[in-house]
């Protein structure tokens, strides 16, 4: 029954939504915008702390109309009425948050032309629109999957212009958000959640209309296809041809961005009809993993670049931010030895134990989904950790763990506290704070990874299951 508090909240984030649309009219990620901003450069700017107010107070309704609701949205359909109404307003805005968008237009355009933007970056057509990329990106090869290469050509060829590229971006970027509401309840009710608290938790916090609707990140599409595909998966499991088409949509995801292949392990355990077996596996699991590797290979070989997108994956490196854990511990292992007049580059070292760190969880977490079950809940925190070992952590990543944990958790504080300091991580413009919050940033974050381990043995040595998966 909607009563009085959800009609608040409903219009509480509308309100935000809408303040967050003059922000961007004022100073978001526009085409002629500054490249290499601070935060007291935005300040001092033009309008900057109007814009800066306007941001923090968009953000803050959002965040709250969101976080107030999260255990009690009166039904499904009220849900999607009301992300209908908060996506507005950024829908006929400039991008927010993030220049991403310009960035999938050259390299598009890059494409078109006969090069291949896993081998060089947009500066070398060069890109028409090169003066709207960040300078650390224009010489890097794209990190994106074969399919969003093709995507990303046809925009262009469609559009020929920098502003029907976003438009058409964002068609996509909502074509995504529409297929993960349909997809997300079919995957809740599997998991004994309800749909509407699921569709809340996914679409209606603030990273979505900022970081779908109005940067039309390809995260979107990823996310879409990669809940369209546990979905399927979890109606049919032991039946071959929704199996099988289950595994293709999880190999498009994979097309989009090729991290989307950690959960394909945990869908082919839940293809299994009764008992875990090896011949079961095979029998049911092969499906899933032969569509997925069928679809990703298809779209490989239509775009004809080879598997570059590997290569391009390295990229994240450039960029150095606490929000990413083995990046932060990297960071403060520095600060620690530099009062000692040792000066050393810790983050290879740190980061490439991250990279051992998650693979080895990785495969800890499907052996564990094999003797308890439960294999989407093993895969949302497949995605949780993926997200928290990479060498960078973007606001939007987190959108690819919280679909699934939206349809799979029981709890839920842990992750939607996550969600709401992820939605201040970035100005309006896309100026990263993190890059500005070293200190205490870093050692924070390590702090935090210390408590957690902490708890996390503690928790193994008495019997007792993680917090994180009560």
């Amino acid at each position: 029954m909607v009563n009085v508090s959800h009609h608040l909240s409903r219009w509480t984030g509308l309100a935000g939504s809408a303040l967050l649309a003059v922000a961007a009219y004022l100073g978001g990620a526009l085409p002629d915008g500054e490249l290499r901003p601070t935060p007291v450069s935005i300040w001092q700017g033009r309008n900057g702390p109007l814009i800066i107010g306007l941001w923090l107070a968009g953000t803050a309704l959002l965040a709250w109309a969101w976080w107030s609701l999260r255990d009690r949205v009166p039904s499904s359909r009220w849900v999607l009425v009301t992300v209908g109404l908060w996506l507005l307003p950024m829908l006929v805005a400039p991008p927010l948050g993030s220049r991403d968008v310009y960035a999938y237009a050259c390299q598009g355009a890059s494409f078109s032309a006969g090069i291949n933007p896993y081998e060089q970056g947009v500066s070398a057509l060069p890109c028409p629109w090169l003066d709207t990329i960040s300078y650390i990106w224009r010489d890097t090869p794209a990190p994106y999957g074969p399919l969003f290469v093709l995507l990303a050509g046809a925009v262009v060829k469609a559009t020929g212009s920098l502003l029907g590229a976003v438009v058409l971006f964002r068609v996509l970027a909502l074509v995504g958000v529409a297929l993960t509401a349909w997809a997300l309840p079919v995957l809740a009710r599997r998991c004994g959640v309800p749909p509407k608290r699921a569709l809340w938790l996914a679409l209606a916090s603030p990273l979505v209309p900022v970081h779908l609707a109005s940067g039309a990140h390809n995260d979107a599409m990823m996310v879409g296809l990669l809940v369209a595909g546990l979905a399927v998966v979890a109606s049919r499991p032991g039946r071959p041809g929704p199996l099988l088409a289950g595994g293709l949509l999880l190999g498009l995801a994979a097309g989009i961005k090729v991290t989307a292949l950690v959960v394909v392990p945990f869908a082919a355990l839940a293809a299994v009809v009764g008992p875990y077996r090896i011949r079961t596996l095979v029998r049911d699991g092969g499906w899933v993993v032969g569509g997925a590797l069928a679809a990703l290979a298809a779209a490989t070989m239509v775009a004809g670049l080879g598997l570059g997108f590997i290569s391009g994956l390295e990229q994240g490196g450039l960029v150095v931010a606490w929000t990413s854990p083995p990046t932060a511990v990297g960071q403060t292992v520095g600060y620690l030895l530099a009062p000692f007049g040792v000066h050393v580059d810790a983050l290879p070292a740190t980061r490439a134990i991250g990279m051992v760190v998650l693979v080895a969880l990785l495969v800890w977490l499907w052996f564990r989904a094999w003797r308890r079950g439960e294999p989407f809940w093993h895969a949302a925190l497949a995605l949780v950790a993926t997200v928290a070992l990479a060498p960078l952590f973007h606001p939007w990543y987190w959108l690819w763990p919280l679909a699934v944990l939206a349809a799979t958790a029981r709890r839920t504080g842990w992750f939607a506290i996550v969600t709401l300091v992820s939605s201040f991580l970035v100005l309006a413009d896309g100026t990263g704070l993190p890059r500005y919050t070293k200190m205490p940033g870093a050692p924070l974050m390590t702090l935090f990874v210390i408590v957690l381990v902490v708890r996390l043995v503690r928790s193994a040595r008495k019997g007792r299951q993680p917090v994180l998966v009560e």
